[in-house]
């Protein structure tokens, strides 16, 4: 798919427009005319390469625009057809000949060829200087280079200033979420989601969209333009991948400044997640959220159960008992020694004992614990939230803080 802007640069890559070429001084001073591909002027120029050899397109790899005379064209219809052909197939930008002793007028040969491969094909009225054109081609992409680079630049710096002010994880995906206008997904090694950012299509919830997407299809690549990163880190047998970061292209196109803002947040959370347990406490803020989602309304009753099996968690038939756990102040929100971790794991080992499908998630900033259970039948709620209150004040007693109450909502 040929993509441009206004401005001339491709937001696809880092790279200007054929219109952006043909609009420099240097080949603007040759009175260019568009005979072919008109419409395709907004290819990406990547490259500029001027020669006069017959069989120039093997030694170019896509993307250039060719500059030529036309001494290589060859005499005959045939020669010009094939050509044409060999550079559409080798897949470049555009071919411009310059006007002079070897043509006076392209010949028809090569322009219906043009035309019928989809090239675009650019007659010079004027000599103009190749080096002259090349090297302002050329500091136009390296211009845009850079532009992408300071794009991806500032997605770091808002990232760092959002660990060094208290944010965690969320809020560094949140940061990525929002620039790639796209749900951003972080997932173990093994394809396990941990935490969900973003939006999907119409604003739909990105857990949607990783059930449809990823949760069936662990073992498949990502979508087509998706971007994966890895996450280095992790212990022996990783292969030293801790986690993969994932943008799901389904609301825009990703660009390659996507992917590098992607690669330098990679960095930031690969220092983060070198804390201990710092996976499950972030998948554990993750259920948080789905459930304090719930609880308020945010997810309708028709995605929950999808939402849910996401999650991890898969009840029967019957009925459902929340149960919400206040802290209070007995572990700051900001904890970033792992406490929630050891908190979520300790609860939930106790709440194993209960024998009922259980999700747990954490709401470090409210201090609360959020528990959802699935029942067999409603005759056994009173029971079980017995059971579930003795096993939160448990847990809280093994992560060694005080035993607040454990109570239904």
């Amino acid at each position: 798919m040929d993509s441009g802007t206004d401005s001339g640069y491709d937001t696809q890559g880092a790279g200007i427009t054929v219109q952006r070429a043909l609009e420099l001084p240097g080949l603007r001073s040759g009175l260019p005319e568009v005979l072919a591909g008109a419409e395709r002027l907004g290819r990406t120029v990547r490259w500029v390469h001027a020669g006069e050899v017959p069989h120039i397109a093997s030694l170019l790899k896509g993307g250039e625009l060719l500059l030529t005379t036309g001494y290589g064209l060859g005499t005959r219809p045939a020669e010009q057809r094939a050509f044409v052909r060999t550079l559409a197939e080798r897949g470049i930008a555009a071919l411009v000949v310059e006007l002079g002793p070897r043509f006076t007028r392209l010949p028809a040969a090569l322009v219906d060829t043009a035309r019928s491969a989809g090239l675009p094909l650019v007659q010079l009225h004027r000599e103009v200087p190749f080096v002259t054109v090349t090297e302002e081609v050329h500091t136009e992409i390296v211009n845009g280079h850079y532009a992408l680079l300071q794009r991806a630049e500032e997605v770091h710096r808002r990232c760092t200033q959002a660990l060094l002010g208290g944010g965690g994880v969320p809020h560094v995906l949140g940061i990525l979420g929002d620039f790639a206008a796209n749900p951003v997904f972080l997932e173990t090694a093994d394809g396990q989601l941990l935490y969900a950012a973003g939006s999907g299509p119409e604003g739909a919830d990105p857990l949607q969209v990783w059930e449809g997407l990823r949760g069936q299809h662990k073992d498949e690549p990502p979508l087509a333009g998706s971007v994966l990163v890895d996450v280095p880190g992790g212990g022996p047998g990783s292969g030293g991948v801790r986690a993969r970061l994932i943008l799901l292209p389904v609301r825009t196109p990703l660009a390659p400044v996507h992917r590098m803002a992607a690669e330098r947040a990679a960095g930031i959370l690969a220092v983060v997640l070198m804390q201990a347990r710092q996976e499950e406490e972030l998948a554990a803020r993750g259920r948080g959220d789905f459930l304090t989602d719930l609880a308020e309304g945010r997810v309708t009753a028709e995605d929950a159960p999808a939402q849910a099996r996401v999650l991890g968690f898969r009840p029967g038939s019957g009925p459902l008992l929340p149960v919400v756990m206040r802290l209070g102040d007995a572990l700051p929100p900001d904890e970033s020694g792992g406490g929630w971790a050891v908190l979520a794991r300790a609860v939930s080992e106790e709440l194993a004992s209960v024998g009922v499908p259980v999700l747990l998630g954490v709401r470090p900033v409210e201090s609360r614990v959020l528990v959802l259970l699935g029942l067999r039948a409603e005759s056994e709620r009173a029971a079980v939230a017995d059971r579930v209150a003795a096993a939160l004040r448990a847990g809280v007693g093994r992560a060694g803080l005080p035993r607040p109450g454990g109570q239904p909502p």
